[in-house]
């Protein structure tokens, strides 16, 4: 075989083998793709795997099958009670009919983020003028989030998208608001701790009367039985004292005059004016040996 039967060999099996490349393309798991014939959409639905095309007649393009964000900037919004707030939020979404997808958006993943965008923030304008501060804050997010999924998925399917779910990352409030809103609390608070206050002050004073009340009646009925007992204690010691009186009149009242003495000469300087002839001499003065 000559030189140029070999060339012509090599030139037909390369040219084959071009041709043949050209006529199969694959589809990854995470992909979908388009047929093209001469720039019209001809087929869509294609498995994961290898497929066949015409060359020069058929072109294809693929698209990222995966669950997609979008990031939207933060925005303000007014509630029921025409109060400012700024929501931060994001959407998860997918292709779900890429030749839609494709006719409606060019393919163009920034356009598909532009148009759900725009479809998120006529859900979160609608649905925050129907509620005030605290519902969108505390009370009804969750029902907000899935009212939005659901009503942007409805439109987003005319692109041959899926919206796949919709979260609110933070509700805060603009920062003049914020600051009125802190000033606000900072009173209540304080009105609260007022009034927490002035009732224990309220109920100490009724604690503390109420405990010196208890004082006065104890005190009081401790009083009157330690003067019964007293009064008690001075029957029994006079009723001794004239049952001993009785039993030697004379040795008593000599008894008695013995103490006075005792009680009135404690010490050798004391000194008493008395008229000799006194009652209270009359055992000094005495010689009966009784």
């Amino acid at each position: 075989m000559d030189q140029k039967k070999i060339f012509g060999l090599v030139g037909l099996i390369g040219a084959v083998l071009i041709i043949g490349s050209m006529s199969v393309f694959t589809v990854g798991e995470q992909q979908r793709a388009v047929l093209f014939r001469l720039g019209e959409v001809v087929d869509s639905d294609f498995a994961p795997g290898l497929h066949l095309k015409f060359p020069f007649i058929n072109n294809v393009r693929k698209f990222d099958a995966r669950i997609l964000t979008l990031e939207a900037a933060p925005e303000r919004y007014l509630t029921a009670e025409k109060k400012n707030v700024i929501v931060d939020s994001f959407v998860k979404w997918k292709i779900s009919d890429v030749a839609r997808y494709y006719t409606t958006m060019g393919g163009d993943e920034e356009r598909a983020n532009v148009r759900l965008a725009q479809l998120i923030k006529n859900g979160l304008r609608d649905e925050f003028g129907k509620r005030t501060i605290q519902e969108v804050i505390s009370g009804e997010r969750e029902q907000i989030m899935a009212i939005l999924t659901a009503n942007s998925n409805k439109q987003a399917k005319e692109f041959g998208i899926s919206v796949v779910d919709v979260r609110i990352k933070r509700i805060d409030l603009p920062e003049e608001v914020s600051s009125s809103v802190f000033q606000r609390m900072v009173a209540e608070r304080s009105r609260v701790a007022k009034d927490l206050r002035s009732r224990g002050a309220e109920a100490a004073e009724r604690i503390r009367a109420d405990a010196d009340r208890q004082r006065a009646v104890i005190v009081a009925e401790a009083y009157r039985e330690a003067e019964r007992t007293r009064g008690e204690g001075d029957a029994q010691a006079s009723d001794i004292y004239a049952q001993a009186f009785k039993k030697n009149p004379e040795f008593y009242a000599f008894y008695r005059s013995i103490n006075a003495y005792k009680a009135t000469f404690k010490d050798q300087n004391d000194m008493v004016v008395l008229d000799p002839g006194s009652e209270f001499f009359k055992y000094f003065k005495s010689s009966n040996p009784k």
